[in-house]
């Protein structure tokens, strides 16, 4: 990578992390203030448990509330989090230097954690819109969401130099796999009741908005591999 290409990409993820730190400060506001339906939604968590019944004798399924989800603090969090990731490989020097490194073998690591971190919090947040509140069921698709991402890297790492007919798919298909579980358990609770004329219009804007960044990411890297347009 050329000098003069590491730092105009420097200057522009400083830009970026500024601008997501912005929209961030701006999203918190709005979201605790402004917008009261966001400001008013925080799901209760709840934990399924089996109790053991003295009266009856057997063991009977039973619940309780762990805490209240600040919806639209996390909301925040998500742009946050990628302003954070974007001062990380641009201001400390150490760090933005294993980043161009990096970049030069075809691999973006630092990506690929904050994607971990910042979509799997953003599935999240678009599963408790549509009635799940389980803590299991929320740790189970947050972590389903960060293997994929986690994938990603490593089909970035197994492939780092390869031609085009050498491409290993594996981690691909796996990260696919794990991927499409969340939004599977998503549809079975959209789907449950029907009544789309009651779901809030923030709803739709936030599930629409991050649906179609989410299916980005696999048709860039099938261009990107498969060495289709601007991946030439």
């Amino acid at each position: 990578m050329k000098e003069i290409t590491s730092k105009k990409l420097r200057k522009f993820n400083i830009i970026m992390g500024g601008l997501h730190l912005i929209q961030g400060l701006m999203m918190l506001f709005l979201a605790t203030t402004v917008i009261q339906n966001i400001a008013e939604f925080k799901p209760s968590i709840t934990q399924f448990y089996l109790a053991f019944n003295t009266q009856t004798q057997s063991l009977e399924s039973a619940s309780k509330i762990l805490f209240e989800l600040p919806f639209g603090i996390m909301v925040a969090s998500f742009l946050l989090i990628s302003a954070v990731a974007h001062a990380l490989i641009s201001i400390p020097k150490r760090l933005n230097d294993q980043y161009n490194r990096d970049l030069e073998k075809g691999i973006n690591q630092f990506r690929w954690f904050e994607y971990a971190l910042s979509s799997s919090i953003m599935i999240v947040l678009i599963s408790t819109l549509f009635g799940i509140y389980d803590i299991a069921s929320l740790l189970l698709i947050f972590i389903l969401n960060a293997s994929m991402n986690l994938f990603g890297l490593v089909m970035e790492q197994l492939n780092s130099g390869k031609e085009k007919g050498k491409v290993n798919w594996g981690p691909f298909i796996w990260g696919s796999l794990a991927g499409i579980g969340p939004w599977i358990v998503i549809l079975l609770y959209m789907f449950g009741n029907g009544n789309f004329d009651m779901v809030p219009w923030f709803v739709w804007a936030i599930v629409g908005t991050y649906f179609v960044a989410f299916n980005t990411f696999p048709v860039n890297m099938v261009l990107q591999y498969k060495k289709i347009g601007k991946w030439k």
